[in-house]
């Protein structure tokens, strides 16, 4: 008995340090977050948001090309014009946190994604059917080329429970494929709506993407076959191109 007294304050010592050494995060609702390509702040859609705005300190120069949301730091990753440059939004504090450029990447459009668990970042090729990943401070780890796409990709999210690349694609009808960490094709599936062929996002927990609406003020939120679930209205049908999803943490540990 005078044993276990002692060794049970070591137990609980030794995992709150492993807590705070490895860093944890305690996941809350989740957020959907667009913008448009030039001014416009970041809208959250989530309804009853106390902080619905945020803002890019982006100019007319300035040019969006994608948003990522990481919700472990709870910080926005902006990819701005040229295209090689990326800022890095504290969505709390609102203000910049910092700024890079990822060397090699070439200047123009494309999304990007975030893996959570290392903040690595990918980033879709502007005219390639390729993916650039980097750490989170912008060295190029390594380029991947995605089987049989033609073309660059039209929007890109991260599957953060089973490490996989989804990426939208337009044609007949808009569809999302998945692509393992080499660009081996895995599977993929047709969307049943029109959706703006500029950004995709994916809720990992609940396996549901989101897509922009085509000439429709809205976020189409779809299944894993595609189906539209329901919607989620935005400010605007015209200005609004990019969107990322998170569950934001309600307590974070790092």
């Amino acid at each position: 008995m005078t044993t276990r007294k002692h060794l049970a304050p070591l137990a609980v010592l030794a995992f709150a340090l492993a807590f705070f050494v490895s860093g944890c995060a305690t996941p809350g609702p989740t957020h959907a977050y667009v913008a448009g390509l030039a001014q416009d702040p970041i809208i959250d859609l989530l309804p009853g948001s106390p902080d619905a705005e945020i803002p890019g300190y982006l100019d007319p120069v300035n040019e969006l090309y994608g948003i990522a949301y990481d919700p472990f730091t709870d910080h926005l990753f902006l990819r701005v014009f040229p295209g090689d440059f990326i800022r890095v939004i504290d969505r709390p504090a609102r203000q910049i946190k910092r700024s890079f450029f990822v060397e090699s990447l070439p200047a123009g459009r494309g999304d990007l994604a975030i893996r959570s668990r290392d903040r690595h970042l990918f980033f879709a090729h502007p005219d390639s059917p390729q993916i650039t990943e980097t750490t989170l401070h912008g060295r190029v780890v390594r380029t991947i080329t995605l089987d049989n796409l033609q073309g660059a990709p039209d929007g890109l999210a991260y599957d953060q429970k089973n490490d996989r690349l989804l990426v939208l694609k337009g044609g007949d009808l808009a569809h999302i494929g998945t692509y393992d960490l080499t660009g081996k094709r895995l599977s993929g599936i047709a969307l049943d709506r029109d959706v703006r062929l500029s950004s995709l996002a994916y809720d990992s927990t609940a396996a549901e993407f989101y897509a922009l609406l085509l000439n429709q003020p809205a976020v189409g939120i779809f299944d894993a076959q595609g189906r539209l679930l329901r919607t989620l209205p935005t400010p605007s049908a015209d200005t609004h191109h990019l969107i990322d999803v998170g569950q934001r943490s309600l307590l974070r540990m790092f």
